[in-house]
């Protein structure tokens, strides 16, 4: 598939590694449609990117924990465009030992990290046709493969999505794929040496390259793209 002319919908568009991505996709010739929840200050900084890059652009602000929220953000993506790029970016990231782990923070957690992206793809599926050709990618997280202490309930978020993708290839195909983009550690904290910066840049390109190959290559389906440091892309 070629990137220009197509539109893209991105949630999470005001996360760091999102908003990289919604740059890129607009660079790349695609008319974004953003989804952000709160941050609505870096939003309003976002929007002139697409129109500078000479594409059109739709921002929406929605909580996508409640599922009639997304059947409203389709509403409004309907009106706009037909997309066939979605991309799950939207997600919490969080530390939490056991003796901290409340059924609030589970449900908080599954509900963005799993639910919010299942449904944003019935929804996709529905809009863009299932006998069309389209694209679906889930960023999950190499922690699903490290599984550190304190990060239970998040990993297992990001392992669902993860088991997610490699189900809806099948049941999707042959028209729409599904993959999962897996970086590992992106951005660290603002007291950094310059070598770890060059990493996190390095780190952000990965992503951004592995987005471009999925959507690019119809024949790629079901996979999960490791793009820590160490990796290839």
């Amino acid at each position: 598939m070629d990137i220009k002319g197509k539109t893209a919908v991105i949630t999470g568009a005001t996360g760091k590694l999102a908003a990289a991505i919604v740059l890129a996709m607009a660079k790349a010739g695609a008319n974004c449609v953003c989804i952000y929840h709160k941050n609505s200050k870096k939003a309003g900084r976002l929007k002139a990117e697409p129109k500078r890059a000479g594409v059109k652009s739709l921002f929406i602000k929605a909580d996508l924990t409640k599922p009639q929220n997304i059947e409203k953000v389709f509403a409004k993506i309907r009106d706009f465009s037909k997309p066939q790029i979605l991309i799950n970016a939207a997600a919490v990231f969080d530390k939490k030992p056991l003796n901290k782990i409340t059924p609030e923070y589970i449900k908080n957690t599954l509900d963005i990290n799993f639910t919010a992206a299942i449904l944003m793809t019935k929804e996709f599926v529905k809009l863009a046709g299932k006998k069309k050709k389209a694209k679906i990618i889930n960023i999950t997280d190499a922690i699903t493969e490290k599984q550190p202490a304190g990060f239970s309930v998040y990993s297992a978020s990001k392992a669902a999505l993860e088991t997610a993708t490699k189900t809806l290839a099948k049941e999707l195909a042959p028209s729409i794929t599904v993959n999962a983009i897996s970086p590992g550690i992106i951005h660290k904290p603002k007291k950094i040496t310059a070598k770890i910066a060059t990493e996190k840049t390095a780190g952000v390109k990965k992503v951004l390259n592995a987005v471009k190959f999925i959507i690019e290559n119809d024949s790629v389906t079901g996979q999960i793209i490791n793009v820590d440091r160490s990796g290839d892309l």
